[in-house]
């Protein structure tokens, strides 16, 4: 069991390595252009800017491919080069459904064992050659594709429409629970669909004059990958070269709010690393909940600190959720790598 685990670790962490540079270069870019542009209450203003407005498209299609590269890289650790197409067609489904950054994961590793099965199939002599260019990928993209489509994607679209409802009816319920519950689902699957029922839930509240709400989701959306980039500067030891590289990514996208940035760590990691999260921006959305902290922008993070109500509990509610994640998590992974430490040498 313990074999079979490392192996789809390695799997993740292959699908993690090729997605890195993607979410990197998205991100700052995206960073750049929305740093640059004016803020106002509707979010940043690229109308007199079209140069920020290119910057900011040319990362968002940079950013637009993570799924796909992140879900085709998981198949082809498992299965090879022929399992690239149905891993990144997965992906791509997993985007259109809503199915997000855990979707994506599904579909690449549903795509290498497909693969892998297709790949024990007998065939003539004369159509082995085609098998791994043609014949396998279509097979295997039409049922990855069928899996993404018919399986998956209603029934996440009717949990997201369940949820929404869940969460308007609770509208005005205990602060310090709804805080909590509003930034568990931020973090949870990082800009997925559960993320994006949470700030879509907050940012239709703006409309109705209701700023609170947003304020929860604007302080906990950063969380994540400013808690996860600490922690990799405040422990190397802990952490590879590529994992800090990494982390020095997901400081420049929590700033901007941009929580897609611990994807890399919950990836490679996902046991410690989502609740760990999860746990953070729940206390940040509870304090920002409980300090009266209202966002008039649909948009989290730092950057929107111009239009925030009560500035100052904001940045504790970042603080407290940042310090959080990056000690727990540290901790955690200075506890399993003891052993290996003070092992005798052979």
């Amino acid at each position: 069991m313990q074999a079979r685990l490392e192996q789809w670790k390695q799997y993740l962490l292959t699908g993690v390595s090729h997605v890195i540079p993607f979410i990197a270069s998205g991100g700052i870019l995206i960073a750049l252009a929305i740093s640059l542009a004016p803020m106002t209450g509707k979010g940043p203003d690229f109308s007199h800017s079209p140069l920020l407005k290119l910057i900011l498209d040319i990362g968002g299609s940079a950013f637009a491919l993570l799924l796909p590269v992140l879900a085709g890289y998981i198949a082809y650790a498992r299965s090879g080069k022929p399992a690239l197409v149905a891993g990144m067609v997965g992906g791509q489904i997993a985007h259109t459904v809503n199915a997000g950054f855990l979707g994506a994961l599904i579909a690449g590793l549903l795509a290498g064992w497909v693969v892998e099965l297709l790949k024990k199939l007998p065939v003539a002599k004369a159509l082995k050659p085609l098998m791994p260019i043609l014949i396998i990928p279509i097979l295997s993209s039409l049922a990855i594709g069928a899996l993404m489509f018919e399986v998956l994607g209603a029934p996440i679209a009717d949990l997201m429409v369940a949820m929404s409802g869940w969460l308007k009816s609770m509208g005005g319920a205990n602060a310090m629970a709804l805080g909590a519950l509003l930034g568990a689902m931020v973090a949870f699957d990082m800009g997925g669909p559960v993320n994006k029922v949470a700030f879509f839930f907050g940012a239709s509240m703006i409309a109705e004059g209701q700023y609170q709400v947003m304020g929860a989701v604007a302080a906990a959306v950063c969380i994540p990958p400013l808690g996860l980039g600490l922690a990799t500067k405040l422990r190397k030891s802990l952490w590879s070269e590529q994992e800090r590289e990494a982390g020095s990514a997901a400081l420049g996208m929590g700033m901007i709010g941009i929580t897609e940035g611990a994807i890399p760590f919950a990836a490679a990691d996902p046991l410690r690393v989502i609740p760990t999260i999860v746990a953070g921006s729940a206390l940040g959305g509870m304090i920002a909940m409980l300090g009266g902290v209202g966002d008039h922008a649909p948009h989290g993070g730092p950057i929107v600190m111009p239009v925030i109500d009560n500035r100052l509990m904001f940045g504790l509610a970042i603080l407290a959720g940042v310090l959080l994640v990056a000690v727990v998590i540290n901790l955690l992974r200075a506890r399993s790598a003891a052993p290996a430490e003070s092992a005798p040498a052979a």
